[in-house]
């Protein structure tokens, strides 16, 4: 499953599945953190276990970044990868003021689109 780019969130499946939150400070200017975004993004949706990113950043450069992922061993996994750990580590030398990332299971998940229908246009899993 990727992200869906037209409604910008990732397609999970029923819960249970397994949640990386990245939330950034940026420092000033790019720095080659577009090109090395992207390339991360393209490289995590292709790793085993990848359900799929949901991102978003404003103009303060707050931001944070939801990874979603079959279980603990596929976060693990990319973790390791070579090219994240790079990235990883010009991150804290050129990329963030500040970050905190968080890892939890998802037990329960729900949804809402407005005009689904007559009833309450929620799904519960």
């Amino acid at each position: 499953m990727s992200t869906n780019k037209a409604s910008r969130f990732a397609a999970t499946p029923k819960p249970p599945y397994y949640i990386v939150s990245f939330a950034s400070i940026r420092t000033a200017g790019d720095n080659g953190y577009g090109a090395m975004g992207e390339r991360m993004e393209e490289m995590a949706l292709a790793q085993e276990g990848c359900l799929g990113l949901e991102s978003a950043r404003g103009a303060d450069g707050f931001g944070v970044t939801n990874s979603f992922w079959r279980d603990e061993e596929s976060i693990l996994a990319w973790k390791n990868v070579v090219s994240h750990l790079a990235a990883q580590k010009l991150g804290r030398e050129r990329w963030y003021e500040e970050y905190k990332v968080r890892v939890g299971r998802i037990e329960r998940a729900y949804d809402f689109q407005v005009g689904k229908g007559d009833a309450l246009a929620e799904h519960i899993d």
